[in-house]
This record gives C-alpha cells, structure tokens and sequence, in this order.
C-alpha cells in the first residue's frame, strides 16, 4: 500500500459518536492541530462484538485514515482500544509503514489514576468489551500493583447516548442500577473511570447517583494531555501533523443522521462526508 508522505491532519477514529469527546479534550488544548475524524457509526456500537470483528473493523478504519494522509491515529474509542490496539501495532504497523503510529486511550487513562486515588480502590464503568478484556486492570496494576480495580459493564448506556435519550427519565433507571451495582461490589472506591467516550454525556445522572466524595474521570482532558507529551518526546512525529485549526468529519452512515447526533457531543454545525471502509 502505498501511503501519502507530506504532513497531515491528527486522525481520531471512534466506532460511534464517542470519540468526540476525546477530540473535544485535544483541540481544546492543542486547537492549532488538524484533525480527521472518522465514526464507524454504519456499523456501531462495537461493545459486545468479538475480538476479531474489533479488530477487523479498527483496521479497515485505521488503514483508510493513513490513505488519507494521517501519519498519527489515535483509537478515541475503548472497546478498539482494547481489542484491536496491540495487534495493530505489533503485526499490521511493520507492514504498512514502520513511521506510522497508533495510540490507544486506555494506558493514559491509566498512567493518571495513580495520582487520583487515595484509597486505592478504582472502579471502572465501560462496555461488556472492554470489561471482559480486562484492559484498565491489566494496565493500572502493571503500574500500580496496590490499586484494586473493579469494573462493571453498562450495555445500556451507549444506545441511551446514541438515541439521544441521557436526559430521560429511562437514564436515570440504568445509570442507579450500575451504579449501585459497582458501590456493592467494592465499597471502598473513591475513583470511577468512564472507560467509554459516550459516557461524559451521562455525567449528571452519574454524579446524581454516585456518592459525592468520589471522583470521576472522564478521558477527554487526560488523552489530551497524554498526546502533548507525546508529541515533546517525539517531534519528528509532531512535524508530520499539520496545523491549520481545521477538523473534517467522515462517516460510515449517513452524513445527516451524523451532523444531528453530533451536535450533542459538540455543540457546533459539522461538515461531514460518507466514507465506505
């Protein structure tokens, strides 16, 4: 394959909605970037699908944003940050272009929580993917042995953000049930991860439900902060991203399906196109 080799935009990549939140984090405080975002929304949400159709998908997506002249993609999405991450790095980035990178949004989640937590007790709301792949425990106790990490996967909470429906009465419903549910588990928490971009949309019915003494960290701020740093430990990377302050929307669905689901998460008109992976 051959790939483009001049400058170009940051690429974020999200089955859904929910990576543009993780966009939100960046441009708010590296605004001087370009950007390219690309929502799988035609095939969403990715959260209970195998590892292999993870994989499958995040790939084509991946692939098809280096084609179109990113040299940097960031996975703004757990479940692909999960499944599909190292397997891209290690097998497919060797072959397609050695330069190229792909960063996840589950490590500099982690990398944070050692400074967050008092107690020690972490506790983590995120797909039944995400959960299942262990990912944050894997990750937090590789750098904090002594942090207990308890996770609980919420399948209702993507579709009540994709729908438009995290201010309804329906919300309040599943958010209490997962919420009482992880305070059973470990009573000792004092940190929650929304480990899934949708979820900072639920954040006032969380907060409504969750004890006030525990923090919440939602990962738009922390991934955002985790690039920067990148980018000084590494500005031959940093070279290749070009700055324009311009962000172009795509989508696997339709454009104006996408612009009005979009709007919740940006509060600003989108220009956006279809694309086929």
């Amino acid at each position: 394959m051959h790939l483009p080799t001049q400058p170009g935009p940051i690429g974020v990549f999200d089955s859904g909605y929910g990576g543009l939140t993780i966009l939100n984090g960046i441009r708010k405080l590296m605004p001087q970037y370009d950007f390219m975002y690309l929502g799988d929304n035609a095939r969403a949400p990715y959260g209970a699908r195998s590892f292999d159709v993870v994989y499958e998908f995040t790939r084509q997506a991946v692939e098809r944003l280096f084609a179109l002249g990113c040299h940097l993609v960031i996975l703004g999405c757990n479940t692909a940050s999960a499944k599909a991450l190292r397997t891209i790095q290690q097998n497919d980035l060797p072959l397609l272009d050695p330069q190229r990178r792909v960063l996840g949004i589950i490590r500099p989640t982690a990398e944070v929580i050692g400074s967050i937590t008092r107690k020690r007790h972490v506790g983590i709301f995120a797909t039944e993917g995400t959960i299942k792949s262990e990912s944050y425990k894997l990750e937090i106790q590789k750098l904090f042995p002594d942090i207990q990490v308890t996770g609980v996967a919420c399948p209702f909470w993507v579709p009540l953000v994709e729908y438009n429906e995290a201010d309804s009465p329906g919300a309040d419903y599943f958010v209490k049930k997962r919420v009482d549910q992880l305070m059973a588990l470990d009573s000792e928490i004092d940190t929650i991860i929304l480990g899934c971009t949708h979820y900072p949309i639920l954040l006032p019915k969380i907060r409504k439900y969750v004890p006030q003494d525990i923090t919440i960290v939602p990962q738009g701020d922390y991934v955002a902060g985790s690039l920067k740093q990148y980018f000084e430990r590494h500005p031959d990377m940093e070279a290749k991203c070009t700055k324009g302050g311009r962000v172009h929307y795509l989508t696997t669905e339709n454009p104006d399906k996408f612009r009005e689901s979009a709007q919740q998460f940006l509060h600003e008109h989108v220009d956006v196109e279809n694309i086929v992976l």
